[in-house]
């Protein structure tokens, strides 16, 4: 009976072995399975970031920024800032700063209200994010630490809901422009900006004090001319400006395609002379005329002084009625190239042939119907190439797409060599 223990033992030793030697070979298999399943779809990704350039297949730079709920909006105007060489190319030369550990060093994926500490840098942030892109990263770049930085000092974007791309544009233009302003880790940006030979200190436009990056690039002027229809008083002001904010004619406003009706199309210029054309003011907006010492019926009439580097133009799509805020669908046709602005300027005979000729380099565009709703992407012109920047996925994309894009907001580069005839 020993012996039979001994034989039955060592067979269920052997049997044991065995299951463990089969047990093994099925998580090899497994592991090796997943690794090639992992492989195919690196592949994959990889191959979809590829396109062809002259026959030779070279990889898609671009990346793209996850949304951390509802940030597309974010989203569509980073990527677009990030197409605007000479202001992207300037925040990404700035030296690193280091802020000092504490709270910020772990910040976390999702925040809140309450999280303290204010040593935050919307300029380093936004640096960081923007070097982050177009290197060629086959995963997409999460701005956490930005968007960390945007709730602390922007609360009206706090929470996770859609906010407006145009107005978070102008909050963050805003924002950088006063801490470029002000002493950052001891050195002045305004300083760096006037040692920096590819800024002309001669286009400056001061907003809000001394001038920086975002009122040189964006910067313009604008010149306000009011008069009295009673007495006759003229009165001129000229007004900063970082974008213009046009309205889409009302003639226009019941067209939602490029061919649903029949008639003319809506297109940037007239969008464009209903901004600056001659109007009178209405009842709600009376003019207090110094000499007749009282609110009087006038006219007004906007000429632009000083045209900016970068003509950032916001479509006025959202409009409240009664009690809701609704959107204007109109197909607005825009120019890719050639954008001609010099009969808008107040003394066109001073501006150069090629001054006042704009080039589109990138577009906003909302999808849906309301302001608190729907999706934002962004195409923008990099190298030569149009992408379309739909968060965390980019793709390469065509003039014949982004021609037919409903515009929400535009930016157009200011030409400096002549690249074609073709005009607004």
């Amino acid at each position: 009976r020993c012996d039979d223990f001994v034989v039955n033992d060592t067979k269920l030793g052997l049997v044991q072995k065995v299951r463990e030697h089969l047990q093994n070979l099925e998580n090899s298999a497994f592991t090796s399975d997943r690794h090639r399943k992992r492989k195919l779809l690196e592949n994959s990704s990889l191959n979809s970031k590829l396109l062809k350039v002259n026959g030779s297949t070279t990889a898609l730079c671009a990346t793209g920024l996850r949304n951390l709920g509802n940030t597309c909006f974010m989203n569509a105007i980073l990527q677009s800032l990030s197409n605007i060489q000479q202001f992207c190319c300037y925040f990404k030369e700035l030296p690193a700063v280091e802020l000092r550990n504490g709270k910020t060093a772990g910040r976390r994926t999702y925040h809140t209200r309450s999280q303290g500490d204010n040593n935050v840098s919307l300029v380093e942030e936004f640096r960081k994010t923007l070097c982050a892109l177009w290197q060629g990263s086959q995963t997409a770049f999460s701005p956490e630490s930005l968007f960390y930085v945007v709730w602390k000092i922007m609360p009206n974007f706090r929470g996770y809901q859609q906010q407006d791309a145009h107005e978070f544009m102008r909050y963050l233009l805003d924002h950088l422009h006063l801490e470029l302003q002000g002493g950052f880790n001891g050195v002045s940006r305004s300083v760096i900006l006037q040692e920096n030979s590819s800024l002309s200190a001669s286009n400056k436009c001061c907003i809000n004090g001394a001038s920086t990056v975002v009122t040189t690039i964006f910067g313009g002027i604008l010149q306000n001319e009011v008069n009295c229809l009673i007495c006759g008083t003229e009165s001129r002001k000229f007004d900063p400006f970082l974008d213009l904010s046009l309205d889409i004619p009302s003639q226009f406003r019941n067209k939602r395609t490029k061919n649903q009706e029949s008639g003319p199309m809506c297109t940037l210029r007239d969008c464009l002379r209903s901004f600056t054309d001659l109007e009178e003011l209405d009842e709600t907006e009376l003019y207090m005329c110094h000499k007749c010492k009282k609110k009087q019926k006038s006219t007004k009439k906007f000429w632009i002084q000083k045209l900016p580097k970068v003509l950032c133009l916001h479509l006025k799509r959202f409009h409240w009625t009664a009690y809701l805020r609704n959107k204007v669908d109109t197909y607005v046709e825009f120019p890719l190239r050639g954008l001609d602005m010099k009969c808008y300027l107040l003394e066109p005979e001073n501006s150069g042939p090629e001054s006042c000729l704009y080039d589109l380099a990138a577009v906003v565009v909302h999808h849906g119907s309301g302001v608190g709703s729907g999706h934002y992407t962004a195409y923008a012109a990099h190298e030569g190439r149009w992408f379309h920047f739909n968060d965390s996925t980019v793709t390469l994309t065509d003039e014949e797409t982004v021609v037919k894009a409903k515009a929400y907001i535009l930016f157009y580069v200011e030409r400096q060599a002549k690249s074609g005839s073709d005009k607004l």
